[in-house]
C-alpha cells in the first residue's frame, strides 16, 4: 500500500472514531503526519466527498458517503434481508436487543439489529462498530470457534481497551479471558454479565456451517434486571437455533456463498 493511500485511510479511520469535528492539527499530530501533507490529503478527501469542513477553514468531519458505500454493499449482498426475519423473531421471543455481526478478516462488525424491548430500558449500541473482542459476548462467541492461541493473538492485536471502554467485570488478563472462553465452549454460546457495560448482560452464538470458521455472530443483550443469568440460560437453546438457521440460509447471500 502506498504511503499516500495509507495516510488517507488513517485519516478516515481517525475521523470515524471521533463524533466531534477534528482540527487539522489534531489529525496531523495524532497520526504523526506533517501538517502540510495532512492538509493536502484532507483537501482531496473533501473534493471527493468523503470529508467536509464544519465551516470555512474549520474542523473536519466525515460525510455520510462512507456509510453509504457500506450500506450499499450490504444491501446488494442480501445478508441483511436474509437475516432480518430471524433477528426479528428472536427479538420478539426474547424481548431484548438482538444483533448480527459479521466476520471480515480479523474484524467483527455489527451490521443488523432488531429491538425487542417495547418499554423500559432499551439497550441499543451504534451499528457499524467493531466489537471489542475481550469484553463483548459477540467477541467471545467468535473466539469460541478458534484455538486459544488464535483468540489471544486477535485480542493482543486489538488490545483489552481502557477501563472506560468496558464494564466492572470485564476480563483484563489472559487467564481471566480464557476462563470465559472455556466456559463458553462447554455451553455452546458466550454469556457475560456486566462485562461490556455496568448493569448490562448478553449472550451470543457463532454463525457457522458445520466445523467451518464462523461467518458471524448473533447476540441478545439487555439490562441485568430483565436479562439475568437464569433468563440467559433459558434463551440459550433458542439463540443457538437461530444461529444454526442463519448459517443454513447464509448461502443465499453472495457475501457468504463462496466464503469457505
Amino acid at each position: 500500500m502506498s504511503a499516500v493511500l495509507s495516510r488517507a485511510l488513517s485519516i478516515l479511520e481517525t475521523l470515524a472514531a471521533s463524533p466531534e469535528p477534528t482540527s487539522l492539527a489534531a489529525i496531523a499530530d495524532d497520526l504523526e503526519i506533517p501538517r502540510s501533507a495532512t492538509h493536502r490529503l484532507l483537501t482531496e478527501l473533501v473534493a471527493h466527498g468523503y470529508v467536509r469542513q464544519v465551516r470555512e477553514h474549520g474542523d473536519y468531519v466525515l460525510t455520510t458517503k462512507v456509510v453509504s458505500l457500506g450500506l450499499t454493499f450490504l444491501s446488494s449482498s442480501g445478508i441483511v434481508d436474509t437475516a432480518q426475519p430471524i433477528l426479528d423473531r428472536l427479538a420478539g421471543l426474547s424481548g431484548e436487543l438482538v444483533r448480527l455481526a459479521i466476520v471480515d478478516n480479523d474484524r467483527l462488525t455489527w451490521i443488523a439489529k432488531s429491538q425487542g424491548a417495547r418499554k423500559g430500558l432499551r439497550y441499543d449500541p451504534d451499528m457499524g462498530m467493531d466489537a471489542r473482542l475481550s469484553c463483548t459476548a459477540t467477541g467471545h462467541a467468535w473466539m469460541l470457534t478458534m484455538t486459544d492461541e488464535r483468540a489471544l493473538a486477535l485480542v493482543s492485536k486489538q488490545g483489552f481497551g481502557s477501563p472506560k471502554e468496558y464494564g466492572p467485570k470485564a476480563p483484563t488478563t489472559v487467564k481471566a479471558l480464557l476462563e470465559y472462553l472455556h466456559a463458553g465452549r462447554q455451553r455452546g454460546y458466550a454469556m457475560i454479565n456486566e462485562v461490556f457495560a455496568k448493569g448490562m448482560t448478553a449472550i451470543a452464538a457463532p454463525v457457522r456451517r458445520r466445523d467451518q470458521p464462523a461467518l458471524g455472530v448473533i447476540s441478545i443483550a439487555g439490562p441485568l434486571p430483565r436479562l439475568d443469568e437464569k433468563r440467559m440460560k433459558e434463551l440459550g437453546p433458542t439463540l443457538l437455533s437461530a444461529a444454526n438457521e442463519l448459517a443454513a440460509t447464509s448461502g443465499a447471500s453472495p457475501l457468504f456463498a463462496n466464503r469457505y
